[in-house]
């Protein structure tokens, strides 16, 4: 393959935990060749990694993975944004689909910082697309063709699940699907601590409760609402209903509203600072 005239499918800017995930699973679920992606980092044992094992082409020119993609991921910090970005607004061309996954960055500020040219996309995945499970969220801008807005979907639906929404949900998506992980990895610690208490050996409760979060999540999903599968478990004077009597006293559907709102007016803060 002649790299020198190649188009390249995708760009990835920044091959940190998220950016290096995406790439891996954009690969291993087959959405995308890995001849077909080219990713800068700054750092070249992070390129190197992905080269190696994936076959991806790697360069420390971010101006090249624009110039030479289709649609380019901005994977890097948002801090760094105000240095990272301006440099490329003169090599991007004119409707070229533009993804960012910078948290805390509105589609308005991206324009401001890579100019008229591009159409972008805002994401909010999650931690868990290292396992092929994010739960994701975008928002497209007046630019975006129904056909790149397509391509987002296929996308960040080959590593779990995406979902439209306007931006000016995106801090919400930020407190619940962003956040979330951390509160749901809290619950399961706190269960197996429960299981601990009675008796069980901490890996056995960790790994219990683990799979009991993610059966339930399963679960979930098939059904129109999670108190379906409550109601479901919660028989007549059982021992569920117990441990939910003992959960409502203690608040804990109020705490949980509660950290998601916290970190939704977190996000609102951080966006505003920026």
């Amino acid at each position: 393959m002649n790299q020198e005239n190649y188009v390249y499918e995708l760009g990835v800017i920044g091959a940190g935990t998220m950016g290096a995930a995406l790439v891996r699973g954009f690969v291993d679920q087959a959405v995308l060749a890995a001849e077909d992606i080219i990713v800068s980092d700054i750092d070249p044992s992070r390129l190197r990694s992905l080269a190696d094992d994936l076959g991806v082409a790697a360069t420390a020119d971010n101006a090249q993975v624009v110039t030479k993609s289709k649609t380019v991921l901005l994977a890097i910090k948002p801090q760094v944004a105000d240095t990272v970005l301006p440099q490329l607004r003169e090599v991007m061309a004119e409707g070229q689909l533009v993804i960012s996954i910078m948290a805390g960055l509105p589609i308005n500020r991206l324009r401001e910082l890579l100019g008229e040219r591009p159409a972008l996309v805002r994401v909010m995945p999650n931690i868990a697309v290292t396992v092929r499970a994010s739960a994701s969220a975008y928002a497209v801008d007046e630019k975006v063709t129904d056909a790149q807005a397509g391509r987002v979907q296929k996308l960040f639906e080959a590593v779990g699940t995406a979902l439209p929404v306007e931006e000016r949900l995106m801090d919400a998506v930020t407190g619940l699907s962003g956040s979330g992980p951390a509160f749901v990895a809290t619950l399961i610690e706190a269960l197996a601590d429960g299981g601990v208490a009675a008796g069980l050996p901490r890996k056995t409760a960790i790994k219990l409760a683990a799979q009991t979060a993610m059966g339930a999540a399963r679960l979930c999903q098939e059904m129109d609402s999670p108190a379906l599968l409550k109601d479901a478990v919660a028989s007549p004077g059982g021992t569920t209903i117990a441990g939910l009597r003992v959960l409502e006293a203690k608040g804990f559907r109020s705490a949980a509203i509660e950290a998601v709102l916290a970190a939704v007016r977190r996000s609102e803060e951080l966006g505003k600072r920026g």
